[in-house]
């Protein structure tokens, strides 16, 4: 275990300090290194621009089969029914998202570290990587709750202490994501604009944000997300089983509610650059628990 890093680090992305969000420029770099890897020059060049690569067959059919049962059998395990790494939605009572499912399945701890898929990562951010989170998440039939918009780095700055956005994730399909299940949407080309969101964040405010459906900070206010999709458009990614989708951390995103009878599930992995280690949070009284944000820094060994 590698402690969390104690010196100070100067913010180059402030958020959470006003009254109104703010939209700036983004710092660093997308793509960082030349790292060798699976995607293709052009592939590269187009996440660069978009924030986003889909990578149609990461899975394998058998692969595809076994992470969906390995899916029932964490969502029906005694000893999860009340760990805190489960989150159910509210009202229904269904499982809405299984986190450190590396750590619970070594099905899920060999995908990770697959060539296809930690090589990626490696290749994007031009380095060593670790996994900072991951999790599965479930849009059951008819009443899959909605994952509003937002960017994940700025949850993870401001709640966990990541410096930079040298970091992203790869979200796999575990069943088809159809335009009418709740298949994530993505405004395209954000990932290049910085959004400093309103407000102060709460003591223990990670319960509240994982399971309302509009979380009252870390998301930005109607009119910013109206100028970034009149900017960008935005686009939805849709798959079968088997498919995946890296995006870049600071991509703003989300996704619908499913009222379709057929059941949305994906597994997220995300990976951080093993320059871009946890700090102090830069707005958040502490940091979150380990479940959500990783502080073993050790750097993943691909398969």
């Amino acid at each position: 275990m590698t402690d969390m890093v104690e010196i100070a680090t100067a913010d180059q992305y402030p958020t959470r300090t006003g009254t109104a969000c703010t939209v700036s420029g983004r710092a660093d770099p997308v793509v960082w290194g030349t790292w060798n890897g699976p995607l293709t020059p052009p592939e590269l060049a187009r996440y660069d621009d978009k924030g986003f690569h889909v990578a149609p067959r990461a899975l394998s059919a058998d692969d595809v089969a076994a992470c969906y049962s390995e899916i029932g059998r964490l969502a029906r395990s005694p000893q999860l029914e009340q760990d805190s790494r489960v989150v159910r939605e509210q009202g229904t009572g269904d499982v809405r998202s299984i986190f450190d499912v590396h750590l619970l399945s070594g099905l899920v701890a060999d995908i990770a570290s697959r060539p296809n898929i930690a090589g990626m990562a490696q290749q994007i951010l031009g380095s060593d990587v670790y996994i900072h989170q991951s999790r599965l998440n479930f849009k059951p039939g008819f009443t899959g709750g909605p994952f509003y918009w937002h960017s994940d780095f700025e949850t993870w700055h401001a709640e966990d202490g990541m410096p930079t956005p040298r970091a992203l994730s790869i979200s796999i399909a575990l069943t088809p994501n159809f335009e009418v299940n709740g298949s994530l949407m993505i405004i395209a080309g954000s990932h290049r604009r910085w959004v400093s969101c309103a407000g102060e964040t709460p003591k223990d405010y990670f319960l509240q944000s994982l399971v309302q459906h509009i979380p009252p900070t870390g998301s930005p206010d109607q009119p910013t997300l109206t100028r970034l999709a009149d900017e960008f458009g935005i686009e939805q990614i849709t798959g079968p089983a088997g498919s995946a989708i890296v995006f870049d951390s600071n991509c703003m995103h989300g996704s619908n509610g499913n009222i379709t009878p057929y059941p949305r599930s994906n597994l997220f992995l995300v990976f951080n650059s093993v320059e871009n280690v946890l700090t102090e949070p830069f707005a958040a009284p502490a940091p979150r628990p380990e479940f959500l944000a990783k502080h073993d820094f050790t750097p993943l060994r691909r398969a």
